[in-house]
């Protein structure tokens, strides 16, 4: 039981992520981080300017008439949900692109680590670009229910934390499929791993999606956070070919 509590303690979650911060700067690691540091630099810039110019109006619409008394409060609110819709949305993006890459950096964490490559580490390129479609299909499918809910009058009050709850869901699994693929575990599996921590989830998923809005911090988060993610499996799961390993 104390195995359990402590792979689902959003203090593990932290510490996996200060401790990928760390080994971020490891020589051995630089020549995986170029490319989506390039692909994020792009990407995350044109979040930037685009959400620039559309969110102040898009929250604008959002608010109605009756409840221009409560903009001071609201306007923050809004502005941070649409600020993690697009955010979210290009993290997709992003790693789609960069996924193939992720997936040999999160090998090359576990080799560092260990002294020598583990056993089914790093999953080919096709499985790694057809695992992240997947993924993003299935977010995707409950994406549009949620984005329904700040077209609802009052309930659109609440939809911003529902979407930064969903967000942090998302990243999380978007970073942990890296190791998890990497060890053959399927989608399914990957789910089951995810559900089974829930509250370390979420906490990982929420640290990062903070990180990824940061501007210069999130060039390079979701390398942190494909290290971190690794540590974490690392930690929570007997080493893979084992007789323990799911």
């Amino acid at each position: 039981m104390n195995a359990i509590r402590d792979a689902n303690s959003p203090l593990l979650a932290v510490g996996c992520l200060l401790d990928g911060l760390k080994l971020l700067t490891r020589a051995e690691l630089r020549q995986y981080l170029l490319i989506p540091l390039l692909i994020n630099t792009v990407l995350y810039t044109g979040a930037f300017i685009l959400g620039y110019h559309s969110v102040s109006a898009l929250i604008h619409q959002a608010i109605p008439d009756w409840l221009s008394w409560l903009s001071w409060i609201l306007w923050p609110l809004f502005f941070i949900s649409f600020l993690l819709i697009g955010f979210f949305t290009f993290t997709l993006v992003a790693n789609l692109i960069a996924a193939p890459y992720y997936s040999r950096l999160s090998a090359k964490t576990l080799s560092l680590l260990h002294g020598h490559a583990p056993v089914a580490a790093d999953a080919g390129w096709d499985r790694v670009f057809f695992g992240e479609l997947k993924r993003i299909g299935y977010l995707l499918l409950r994406v549009l229910p949620l984005l329904v809910l700040f077209l609802i009058p009052v309930v659109n009050l609440i939809a911003p934390v529902l979407w930064a709850a969903f967000a942090a869901w998302g990243i999380a699994m978007e970073f942990i499929a890296y190791p998890l693929e990497n060890r053959g575990q399927t989608f399914d599996a990957q789910k089951r791993f995810m559900q089974q921590r829930r509250w370390s989830m979420l906490s990982f998923g929420a640290l990062t999606g903070l990180g990824l809005t940061l501007p210069i911090v999130n060039l390079v988060m979701g390398q942190t956070a494909v290290i971190a993610a690794t540590l974490y499996v690392d930690r929570v799961l007997p080493p893979a070919g084992s007789d323990e390993a799911s």
